[in-house]
């Protein structure tokens, strides 16, 4: 079985490990998240890393992602290369590997050094706490400044979004960055990157009246924006539901 890595020069002793991560992975049962893809909080050279296994992808998808497309794990660790550049929080990428075997990708892995949260953005949607307003309005500032800088997370939902308070300050970092654009967001074009958090009415048009004042733009268009986006995802949604359920 051949193998491709790469990892930060800040961690050179990692390269071994990153040859033996499957037999470290199997070993450990910090499991933090298991669904189409596996977490684990695994200590390595004494620094808490998570250690993310892809799901080995499908026959189809093991040709083209050794010879047409970059895979996940790549992805994963290059824009977190890339969001470190632009001074974007995310955990700390430190390598990934991927294995072959016949020229088709099989598993592959991703590891970051940990990043302790208190919470995700999905406790603010689904509980409703008492200081809502003051994170919000710090998320919309953290989510005007990285499309000022560029960035379009694909998959900007609520359980992608690490919530860390600091003082009077919450810090905002992000993660399942595979699926990541970097490229100019305009005007009122940030507004639709809200549409995946599934947030209510009132939340949103919090969100948007700071996002206007910061960036500029009249407060009710960019409240009918935000809004116009959510309600067409939903019901977009909503529909597939509605149909699969037949």
């Amino acid at each position: 079985m051949s193998y491709k890595l790469e990892y930060n020069k800040e961690f050179q002793n990692f390269k071994n490990i990153l040859l033996d991560i499957k037999s470290i992975f199997s070993q450990n049962s910090g499991t933090i998240h298991l669904a189409r893809n596996e977490l684990k909080v695994i200590e390595i050279e004494n620094i808490k890393t998570v250690v993310k296994a892809f799901r080995i992808p499908n026959f189809l998808n093991q040709f083209v992602y050794a010879y047409l497309r970059k895979s996940k794990a790549y992805k994963a660790f290059h824009n977190a290369t890339k969001l470190h550049e632009l001074q974007v929080s995310t955990p700390e990428a430190i390598g990934y590997i991927e294995f072959f075997k016949s020229g088709l990708l099989k598993e592959s892995f991703f590891i970051s050094k940990e990043f302790k949260y208190d919470f995700t953005i999905a406790h603010i949607r689904d509980d409703q706490p008492t200081y809502k307003e003051k994170v919000l309005q710090d998320f919309a500032e953290f989510s005007y400044d990285i499309h000022t800088k560029g960035v379009w997370h694909v998959d900007y939902s609520g359980g992608n979004i690490l919530i860390r308070k600091e003082e009077d300050k919450y810090i905002f970092s992000l993660v399942d960055i595979n699926r990541m654009k970097f490229r100019s967001i305009t005007g009122y074009e940030g507004l639709e990157n809200f549409n995946k958090l599934w947030f209510n009415e009132e939340d949103l048009t919090t969100i948007a009246k700071t996002y206007s004042k910061i960036a500029g733009l009249d407060e009710n268009k960019a409240i009918s924006e935000i809004l116009m986006h959510d309600k067409k995802l939903k019901d977009k949604v909503l529909l597939k539901r509605k149909l699969k359920g037949k």
